[in-house]
């Protein structure tokens, strides 16, 4: 029998070192580790992470996939994860920053309401760390 719950939304991404990966992503982001499989060479066949209720999943890039360029500020897509405050922002970039992710928005307001910055990591994806939430609207938006 299927269990009838909400949908939701999950990433996955190959990282050429899955096993790196994971690692710095612990330590950079303050993602906990739920479930880790290894394959036979050494690397992660399937691996999930979460932070609070936003959770993803990655594996060890055999192929070799192709990774856009970033153009300007953006590869044009990457995540997004919402925090709790503008001082999560901050303490997060700063973390972030110092185990080596590379500032591409350094923590400040936009237009719409968010207090957001962007990193990407060591394999060059974008991460993106904000306050507003994502399909809640803000402003006019919610007064609509």
């Amino acid at each position: 029998m299927t269990e009838n719950r909400a949908a939701s939304l999950h990433a996955y991404f190959g990282y050429r070192d899955a096993v790196a990966a994971l690692r710095w992503l612990e330590d950079a982001f303050g993602f906990e580790t739920t479930m880790e499989y290894p394959d036979d060479k050494g690397g992660i066949m399937h691996a999930e992470l979460r932070r609070g209720e936003a959770s993803f999943t990655l594996f060890t890039d055999e192929e070799g996939y192709d990774k856009p360029s970033r153009k300007g500020d953006s590869v044009g897509h990457g995540l997004y994860l919402a925090l709790g405050s503008e001082a999560e922002v901050d303490e997060l970039y700063a973390t972030a920053t110092k185990h080596g992710a590379e500032s591409v928005w350094t923590p400040d307001n936009t237009e719409w309401g968010n207090y957001r910055c962007r990193v990407t990591d060591p394999e060059g994806y974008e991460w993106t760390f904000g306050t507003h939430v994502p399909g809640q609207p803000t402003g006019e938006w919610a007064e609509g």
